[in-house]
């Protein structure tokens, strides 16, 4: 194109379509946006804190340790008590073997002993160790330690039905107070065809007081053991959060010393939190020093033409009128472009935005197509590719790009989102937007000139040369770029941005 203009103003009767294509149109705040600050910032209410972080470790702790303790020490009492109870069958059981080796038949057919038992409890009476002899039609045979009792036995009262070559223990309490524990044995004697039922009973009340003492033991052994284990975990989540304290005593220095990052060493697992605290530190550092300095550059653009107004006033100028209304559009064109360049370091901040480039340029095409309505826009490329910006501030971009070659191009226009460029592949974290026009196209000298704020090479249209700055500025704040070549298809302006992909 013969002249091209970084303006997007269009004549005044057209003023609403360039607003809504972000051009130079002014732009009303709603209140409380423009300071970044919300009017109702005072009723703002401060998240409570939850539970303890240290408290929910604790008892999360305390409850596995009651649970495993709890499980372990009943498999280990079922365990040790089941012991115990084998001991005592086995000691029964040695001295009823020893009781059938030592019988025999005599000449009347009854059962002796050809030699004593050795334990000294079966003379005493009420001892609490006994043994007994029966079978067939022959009296019981007790030990002198049941005195005038006899043992009931199921071998002996079940008459025969309870023989067999194995040995039974079961519980009885046929004494009253005294629980005891049998084993028996039905055997046949050689010499002898009767059935004679061997039994030995102890009283319990000695293997109670083992498994007692054992139990005992259990408890007041796991008590201590998930004592310390508690008492180690709740150590261990001291020392575990201290670097959480660190962090806390470390922000607590940013706020009291005026220092800038966290330099303590921390641990692996909270060092992703300081990087990203500092991250957010240097953000927030860099973005008051955008606002510093978008301040003062406002406040320089300003500051001479305020100059020249003060002095027409106080000379009383015959051009006042005149250079009111230049002056003015010079401030007014200032004010618009710090604005968008605020708007969009703003809306940056807000996070991590998602727009889809192909509705957005629908919704450009449409605006453009009712200002040129002889012109002709075609839209191609990927359908799907989403960059990482608002999308007003997308609009706003190929608002400005695509008006621009509207306006100064031949009357056709070309918007192709991620090219397919011969033998290039697709840049995975940018997306490619080329804007062409069939104008005459900008001089390679001027390419870089055009996008100061102000110039304009084509001065018989209107427009304030704010356009290409504003699309520059806000394409770099979010960490992207523009370009100006040469299109090989319609021989005019190429434009090539490239925008972050959202991901």
């Amino acid at each position: 194109m013969a002249s091209v203009t970084a303006s997007t103003t269009p004549p005044t009767s057209r003023a609403p379509e360039a607003a809504a294509l972000g051009g130079d149109a002014p732009v009303v705040l709603p209140a409380g946006e423009a300071g970044g600050v919300p009017d109702d910032v005072s009723t703002a209410t401060t998240p409570q804190p939850r539970a303890s972080l240290a408290r929910r470790m604790g008892l999360i702790a305390a409850g596995w340790i009651f649970v495993l303790l709890l499980g372990g020490g009943i498999a280990l009492e079922r365990t040790l008590t089941t012991q115990v109870e084998a001991n005592f069958d086995e000691q029964l059981d040695y001295i009823l073997t020893a009781m059938i080796a030592s019988a025999e038949i005599d000449a009347s057919g009854e059962v002796y002993f050809y030699r004593t038992l050795g334990d000294q409890r079966f003379l005493e009476p009420g001892s609490g160790l006994y043994w007994q002899i029966s079978g067939g039609n022959y009296e019981p045979w007790p030990s002198r330690s049941l005195w005038d009792r006899t043992l009931k036995l199921q071998g002996a009262d079940t008459k025969g039905d309870h023989f067999d070559s194995d040995i039974h223990f079961y519980n009885s309490d046929q004494f009253k107070g005294e629980p005891l524990r049998l084993a028996e044995r039905t055997v046949i004697l050689p010499g002898s065809e009767t059935r004679w039922t061997f039994a030995v009973a102890s009283a319990t009340e000695q293997m109670d007081t083992q498994i007692g003492r054992v139990r005992l033991i259990l408890i007041w052994s796991f008590a201590v053991l998930g004592l310390g284990l508690l008492v180690m975990a709740l150590l261990q989540i001291r020392y575990g959060l201290s670097p959480l304290r660190r962090v806390r005593a470390a922000i607590q220095n940013l706020r009291t010393t005026g220092a800038n990052r966290i330099t303590e060493p921390l641990p692996l697992e909270v060092q992703p939190l300081v990087e990203e605290l500092n991250a957010l530190l240097e953000h927030s550092e860099r973005q008051a020093e955008e606002a510093r300095r978008h301040a003062g550059n406002l406040a320089h653009a300003l500051k001479t033409p305020l100059t020249v107004l003060t002095n027409a006033a106080t000379a009383r100028a015959p051009d006042l009128g005149e250079a009111v209304m230049r002056e003015t559009r010079t401030m007014q064109r200032h004010v618009d472009h710090h604005l968008a360049r605020a708007r969009a370091v703003g809306r940056r901040a807000v996070g991590h935005a998602r727009t889809n480039v192909m509705a957005s340029a629908e919704a450009v095409r449409r605006a453009v197509e009712r200002l040129y309505p002889d012109g002709r826009l075609d839209i191609a490329g990927d359908r799907n590719a989403a960059v990482s910006l608002e999308r007003q501030d997308l609009d706003e971009l190929l608002g400005n790009l695509i008006e621009n070659a509207a306006k100064y191009g031949g009357g056709s226009v070309f918007v192709t989102v991620d090219p397919d460029e011969a033998g290039v592949p697709r840049d995975p974290k940018m997306c490619l937007i080329w804007v062409e026009d069939d104008g005459t196209g900008i001089p390679e000298a001027e390419r870089i000139r055009i996008f100061d704020r102000g110039v304009r090479l084509d001065t018989d249209k209107p427009g304030t040369g704010l356009g290409l700055a504003i699309v520059r500025d806000v394409a770099e704040i979010y960490g992207g770029s523009v370009t100006l070549s040469e299109s090989e298809d319609l021989g005019g302006l190429l434009v090539e941005l490239r925008l972050p992909r959202a991901t």
